[in-house]
């Protein structure tokens, strides 16, 4: 799971078209797709970003770019 480095799902949302923020946390290799594009599932932690408010989301990918945030 990545962590994303939004304050909330609400401006993830908003972000729609821009590169997605992020933190890798597997050590077993990269979880963000190779080619820019599919699904990810990330979680924004706030112990580690220090945002206030914890979510989970679906982020789909195309070209680097968020397309879809579910």
């Amino acid at each position: 799971m990545l962590i994303l480095d939004y304050p909330s799902k609400k401006e993830l949302k908003q972000k729609i078209g821009k590169r997605l923020r992020y933190r890798e946390t597997s050590m077993f290799g990269a979880e963000y797709p190779a080619m820019g594009s599919g699904t990810v599932f990330g979680s924004n932690w706030p112990h580690i970003t220090g945002h206030r408010r914890e979510f989970y989301a679906k982020v789909k990918l195309i070209d680097d770019k968020i397309v879809k945030v579910s």
